[in-house]
């Protein structure tokens, strides 16, 4: 590991202060120390905020707010959330270990980097690690890697769970940094690579992010199904978030995210317009689908995910449904 000095930040502002100076911030470690091991990552400067008073799950109006600092384990275990948004704290159990809960952060996962083997092999060539190179995944082993927002320059999979919770729910991203506040809506936070691979999201040169907020719960049934190789400490093939009302026997309303599908956490608002309205059906199902992965593209490897995740939808949408019935 490359020599690198560490300041510990006891605010905001003193963070913000050390990320001016070109320190680059650290909170759980759980993706970044692993990058810096790697040589992947090389910081000249870290500055932990894990006491910056970012560590705190607070109601927010009729929402939650949820501190950047807070873990991913006191996140899933909170009553509110339980309650209230158990959608989230699903997903966020079907995650990594116990162990890896327990040390990971809201924010920090939000900016986890891809867990494509080519971008962690330094002797591959990888966009995303080292611009220009090439994507090695496009020709090699793509099993796990995504069949939506592609690009000639990348095609690796944002990896985690709880962002693809926290699109569905209409979560907002709160940053602070030298152009001061912002609000970013998630389903704009991540970046599909385009031509520049190297950039996840929208983050700016020194901003910070401060909390997470949570809109006011829609009360509906909240599932969250994740499809792997094994039940535990794995990352999804496809993973399928939705949030579902019924009324008089049609979906009233319905919000969907997919996991591992795409280069960033996947919503297609037009597939919740297909279902809306209507009564649930296997064909119903299936047109979703179809809309669903109409610009799908496999690379060989990975191009069993597309009738996967058609199957993985329709039982989603099935359980739901049925849920929402009884």
């Amino acid at each position: 590991m490359k020599t690198f000095t560490l300041d510990h930040a006891t605010s905001t502002k003193s963070a913000l202060d050390a990320l001016e100076t070109g320190a680059r911030p650290i909170a759980g470690g759980t993706n970044l120390v692993d990058l810096m091991k790697l040589q992947i990552a090389t910081p000249d400067k870290l500055v932990s905020i894990r006491r910056a008073g970012l560590d705190r799950i607070a109601a927010d109006g009729t929402g939650l707010s949820i501190g950047a600092m807070v873990t991913n384990a006191d996140c899933a275990a909170d009553e509110r959330v339980r309650q209230k948004w158990p959608l989230l704290a699903k997903a966020i159990l079907a995650g990594a270990s116990p162990q890896l809960r327990n040390r990971a952060t809201t924010g920090g996962n939000l900016c986890q980097r891809t867990r494509c083997g080519y971008f962690y092999d330094t002797t591959q060539d990888c966009n995303k690690r080292d611009p220009g190179s090439g994507c090695a995944a496009r020709k090699g082993f793509n099993r796990i890697h995504a069949v939506l927002g592609t690009s000639d320059a990348c095609i690796a999979t944002y990896p985690g769970d709880m962002a693809v919770a926290l699109l569905a729910l209409d979560a907002v991203v709160l940053t602070q940094g030298p152009l001061g506040l912002r609000q970013i809506p998630l389903c704009v936070f991540h970046r599909m690579p385009g031509d520049d691979a190297l950039r996840d999201n929208v983050l700016g040169p020194g901003e910070l992010i401060t909390s997470v907020r949570l809109p006011a719960p829609t009360g509906g049934v909240q599932l969250y199904r994740k499809v792997r190789d094994r039940a535990s400490y794995a990352f999804a093939l496809v993973s399928v978030a939705l949030d579902l009302a019924m009324e008089q026997g049609r979906i009233a309303r319905c919000a969907l995210a997919f996991g591992s599908l795409g280069t960033v956490p996947w919503r297609d608002r037009a597939v919740e317009e297909v279902l809306t309205g209507e009564k649930p059906s296997p064909q119903l199902f299936a047109k979703a689908a179809e809309v669903l992965l109409k610009d799908a593209r496999g690379f060989g490897g990975n191009d069993f995910k597309i009738p996967l995740a058609a199957r993985a939808l329709a039982a989603t949408l099935g359980e739901a449904t049925h849920s929402a019935k009884a």
